[in-house]
């Protein structure tokens, strides 16, 4: 199957959320003929060099090529210039499905990810215009509890332990949940929110929200729990995954786990 097939594919099923600018064909051939392919969170150098070692031509990813959260190759960079020449040489291609995949109901990624977290139920309001920040209402549970049952299930994929803010007595049963670079704080709480499920790397930026915001929902009794960005898009690499085996005839995926990015030593 020719990787624009593929990618032809997700556009037609998923045009609502599918985004040209994001998602497509970011490295390589389109009319490489392909049978299987890796699909993985991140395309890091550690997944395109599990794909010279296992004989993968194709990679599916959510993720940028490069850190820079671009897919333009800028040899006067020299680390870009590297990476990029170890696609070349290799003759692989990568193709990119983020915004499609962050959208496509039931089991993109944040629907995923609520599943994974043990919410069964389906979200009771989404931000306008977006639906990667969610509010699912659950039975009432002391929070701290509730950190430790996500922390359980988080394990499974490198995060055993998640940051908490506020009181662990306190009671919650209208969670807030985001995927991605969409949490604010204060959306959540203007969507009803007793409890907010953020990501950690933009809680804590400006462009999240900004620190303010942490300090802001301790103060107003606000319970705030981060997870890592990796952490919380994991299951729906796994929902994608089962997605392609089923759904797209002589295309084989296998998963390639990424998991948090940081582990904890102490």
């Amino acid at each position: 199957m020719k990787v624009s097939k593929i990618v032809k594919h997700f556009f037609e099923r998923g045009s609502d959320w599918m985004l040209s600018q994001t998602d497509g064909i970011i490295a390589g051939d389109p009319e490489k003929d392909v049978d299987r392919c890796l699909v993985t969170w991140m395309p890091s150098f550690k997944a395109l060099r599990y794909m010279v070692e296992h004989n993968f031509e194709l990679l599916i990813c959510h993720e940028a090529l490069f850190w820079t959260g671009e897919h333009i190759i800028d040899e006067t960079d020299p680390d870009i210039a590297v990476k990029a020449a170890y696609i070349r040489d290799n003759n692989l291609t990568v193709v990119r499905i983020h915004d499609g995949w962050d959208s496509w109901p039931e089991i993109g990624i944040p629907w995923a990810w609520a599943k994974f977290l043990g919410i069964d139920s389906a979200p009771v309001a989404m931000v306008k215009g977006g639906v990667c920040q969610q509010r699912y209402d659950i039975e009432p549970i002391a929070v701290g509890e509730l950190v430790k049952s996500m922390a359980k299930r988080c394990a499974a994929v490198g995060e055993p332990m998640l940051q908490f803010a506020g009181d662990k007595s306190q009671v919650v049963s209208k969670i807030g949940i985001n995927t991605g670079g969409i949490g604010d704080i204060d959306r959540f709480i203007q969507m009803g929110c007793d409890c907010s499920v953020t990501i950690d790397e933009f809680a804590r930026t400006t462009g999240g929200g900004g620190c303010n915001k942490i300090l802001k929902a301790k103060d107003i009794n606000h319970p705030v729990i981060c997870v890592d960005h990796g952490t919380a898009e994991e299951p729906g690499m796994v929902t994608l995954t089962q997605y392609i085996n089923d759904s797209i005839e002589g295309l084989a995926a296998e998963h390639l786990p990424h998991g948090s990015t940081f582990r904890l030593i102490g």
